[in-house]
């Protein structure tokens, strides 16, 4: 059984957010979902999930530390002799215990004839998912891959945010006897956008225009988290001009345009030679007060 810190690339000293920022990284990079097709990848995923379940739990990561489980949480047996409840009246233990003494002893403490039950609820699984960032902003549904292997269909709500985590009721690990298993705790990890940010529920993209769409005027195709729309650009409009599309954000939000005055890739003489006679009916500094600074 491989080293769980050497699996996720961490050092013992690391804290918690050390050891959830690798994991993510490579939860990111192995993912069955970005890898499909690829057998090494979701084995890989499984020893890496593996490993942070264990190491994000500071009970069971203090255990490993100890030597008491191994990296897959399994309970390391000692060779040594059994003697709780076997001294005699002076104190001094008896030697080794038979056999059949012993399974005696767990048939008490576990309910085998002894009239008593031993149940105990599941642990909860951690998992995470990355998502892009329109199915984040509208909501979709993923199928995930647990580390054992087994597929879940998880329901991400429109507007889940990065590092939001979902609690899946009873899909956790078994429990024991007639215990509860646990829940899955999957953290949304929410790709960037090249186009769109977030800003609360609004979004905001920046759109190039050129000089004449910026002076001028102009009708726009502009894309949304919802699909694209057309936007008109008010004349005498410029650089940091920012436009609303009400009711194209995150649920209730907006979506805000903010102008992007782009120049000509090419040489254009008319333009200069215009603006070289041309004398602003408005004349202006646009630096005005920088010099105060």
């Amino acid at each position: 059984m491989k080293d769980p810190y050497q699996i996720l690339g961490v050092q013992r000293t690391d804290d918690a957010a050390a050891i959830r920022a690798a994991y993510r990284k490579l939860a990111k990079t192995h993912h069955p979902d970005l890898n499909p097709g690829k057998a090494e990848a979701l084995e890989r995923f499984k020893e890496i999930s593996v490993a942070y379940e264990l190491l994000s739990d500071a009970d069971k990561r203090a255990k490993f530390d100890r030597g008491e489980i191994d990296g897959a949480g399994n309970e390391v047996h000692r060779e040594q002799p059994f003697y709780r409840d076997f001294g005699d009246s002076h104190g001094r233990y008896r030697g080794n215990i038979d056999p059949e003494d012993l399974d005696s002893i767990f048939a008490q403490a576990f309910g085998h004839g002894g009239g008593r039950s031993f149940n105990a609820r599941g642990r909860d699984a951690h998992y995470t998912l990355t998502i892009g960032f329109l199915d984040a902003a509208v909501g979709t549904t993923r199928r995930i891959t647990m580390p054992e292997g087994r597929t879940l269909d998880v329901r991400i709500p429109a507007g889940v945010t990065d590092g939001h985590v979902l609690r899946l009721k009873g899909q956790g690990m078994p429990g024991m006897g007639e215990g509860k298993p646990g829940d899955a705790l999957v953290e949304i990890a929410v790709a960037p956008h090249p186009l769109f940010h977030r800003e609360g529920d609004d979004i905001v993209i920046e759109l190039p225009v050129t000089v004449r769409e910026a002076v001028l005027g102009a009708t726009l195709e502009v894309p949304t988290v919802k699909g694209k729309v057309r936007l008109t650009v008010p004349p005498g409009s410029g650089t940091g001009t920012r436009l609303r599309l009400r009711g194209r954000g995150i649920r209730e939000g907006h979506q805000f345009v903010q102008l992007h005055v782009v120049q000509p890739p090419g040489e254009e003489p008319e333009l200069a030679t215009f603006l070289r006679d041309w004398t602003p009916k408005n004349d202006f500094n646009p630096r005005s007060g920088l010099e105060d600074l």
